[in-house]
C-alpha cells in the first residue's frame, strides 16, 4: 500500500506529523509539486484522514496494484467535474430563473430527488429559450476544471480510453469531448424547434443507471475487465457509476458522494487522479 497526500498547503510540518502518526522506517517521497507518498502497510488512516481533512490536504490508500498503466478506461461525469460548471443552471441564468433551476439541481445531486424527474422539472422551465443562449453558455461561461487537461493527457500517454457521461447535453459533452480530446461522450438530446427549445428532452434519459450501464458497455466492447476501469464523479447521480468501477473518484462532491467513494479529491484538481495512480 502507499498513503498518497496532496494539496497546495502541504507543508514539510505536515509530512513529519503524519509520518509521526503511522510510523515506518521510510520517508515522503514527492511525486508531483504538491503531491507525496509514502509506502505503508498500515491499513487504518483515520487517525491521518482527520488531521489532513483538518489542514485542507486531500489523503489516500492506494493498493500498490492501482497504477495507471493497469487501466484501460476512465469514465467521467461532465458539469462540476470536468467542467466548471452546471450546464443547465447557467442556461437557465439567460433567462433569470437560475435560482429556480439551481436549487433543483443542488437537490438532486444531494441524492435527495429522483435525476430524472428533476431533470424534467429543470428543461420545462426553459421553454422557448433560444437555441442561440446554449452557445452563449459554451463560449462565455464553459471552462474545464483545474488538471482536466493534464489528466486526460495522462490517460492518452497511458493508452486508457476516455468517455463523457453526462446528465446534461450533447451540445456540450460534444464540446467538452473536442475541447479535451476525449474517445467517446454521451449526454441527453434536448428537443429544438424553430430554433427555440421545447421544454422536452428527445430519447431515454442519461441518469444514475445509465451512466453505470454505459460503463459497462463500453467496457465491454472494449475487452476490459472491472478491474481495469476508473469512474470520476460528483453527485449522488455518479454514485452507480462509480461502483461500476474498480476505481470510484469523489471530486470536489456532495457528502454523499464522498463518503461512498473510494477516493475524494477536495483540494487539488483533476491532476491529483494522476497522483493517486502513478506513485
Amino acid at each position: 500500500m502507499r498513503l498518497v497526500v496532496q494539496s497546495r498547503a502541504v507543508t514539510v510540518a505536515h509530512l513529519t506529523h503524519i509520518h509521526r502518526l503511522i510510523g515506518g522506517n521510510t520517508q515522503f517521497m514527492q511525486i508531483a509539486e504538491h503531491a507525496y507518498y509514502l509506502p505503508t502497510n498500515i491499513t487504518d488512516i483515520e487517525t491521518v484522514k482527520t488531521f489532513c481533512a483538518e489542514q485542507k490536504i486531500d489523503c489516500a490508500l492506494v493498493p500498490d496494484a492501482q497504477r495507471l498503466s493497469n487501466f484501460g478506461l476512465a469514465v467521467m461525469d461532465m458539469d462540476s467535474t470536468l467542467i466548471n460548471i452546471e450546464c443547465i443552471d447557467e442556461i437557465a441564468d439567460m433567462m433569470n430563473i437560475k435560482p429556480q433551476v439551481s436549487e433543483i439541481t443542488e437537490s438532486a445531486m444531494r441524492g435527495e430527488i429522483d435525476f430524472a424527474t428533476s431533470l424534467k422539472k429543470r428543461v420545462a422551465l426553459l421553454k422557448a429559450l433560444p437555441e442561440t443562449a446554449l452557445q452563449r453558455v459554451i463560449d462565455e461561461r464553459l471552462q474545464a476544471n483545474p488538471g482536466a487537461h493534464e489528466w486526460i493527457a495522462a490517460c492518452r500517454a497511458n493508452n486508457i480510453k476516455t468517455m463523457v457521461v453526462s446528465g446534461g447535453f450533447t451540445l456540450f459533452a460534444s464540446h467538452v469531448k473536442e475541447m479535451l480530446g476525449l474517445d467517446y461522450a454521451v449526454a441527453n438530446n434536448l428537443e429544438i424547434i424553430g430554433g427555440k427549445l421545447t421544454g422536452n428532452i428527445l430519447g431515454d434519459i442519461v441518469d444514475a443507471e445509465r451512466k453505470a450501464q454505459e460503463l459497462i458497455k463500453l467496457r465491454n466492447h472494449l475487452g476490459l475487465t472491472t478491474s481495469q476501469t476508473i469512474a470520476i464523479g460528483d453527485g449522488a447521480n455518479d454514485l452507480k457509476m462509480l461502483s461500476a468501477a474498480t476505481v470510484g473518484v469523489a471530486y470536489r462532491a456532495k457528502p454523499v458522494v464522498q463518503a461512498q467513494a473510494m477516493y475524494a479529491l477536495n483540494y487539488v484538481g483533476l491532476e491529483g487522479v494522476i497522483n493517486l495512480l502513478t506513485a
